[in-house]
């Protein structure tokens, strides 16, 4: 447990209340909201999930998905519309990235608004390296 600010704090845990999982999915217009069974058997199967709360309101997660020896890759990171841009994305991102420090390659997908962020937190775009995926979800995360 990591304190952000006087009243948020950072947990460790892969078990989250489904309703507060499912709102938080919703509220950040993820296409995932819509499987919550889904959702929250691939949250309690990552290898790390970081999620933050005020008092007990799930306000923002992030989660890791690793071979546990060379790559690991970041699928969510998401925090309520209300509580962005104060830090606590970076806070998870950075907890994660603690995590896995020492990994050969960290991987994530962001949307476009998101690039300046992760940037701002070491990821580069690749410049030989094109993604490709089957997505099955509506809203690009």
């Amino acid at each position: 447990m990591t304190m952000l600010h006087s009243d948020i704090e950072l947990r460790h845990q892969q078990e989250l209340p489904r309703e507060q999982v499912v709102s938080l999915y919703r509220e950040c217009g993820w296409s995932s909201a819509e499987k919550p069974d889904r959702l929250l058997r691939a949250l309690a199967n990552s290898d790390t999930v970081i999620s933050a709360w005020q008092t007990n309101t799930l306000i923002g997660l992030g989660n890791a998905i690793s071979d546990g020896s060379l790559v690991v890759y970041y699928p969510h990171l998401l925090v309520r519309p209300a509580f962005q841009k104060q830090g606590i994305g970076q806070q998870i991102l950075s907890a994660l990235q603690e995590r896995y420090a020492d990994f050969h390659q960290q991987i994530l997908l962001s949307n476009n608004e998101a690039v300046k962020f992760y940037q701002k937190q070491g990821f580069q775009i690749p410049q030989s390296v094109i993604p490709l995926w089957i997505y099955q979800g509506r809203d690009q995360q």
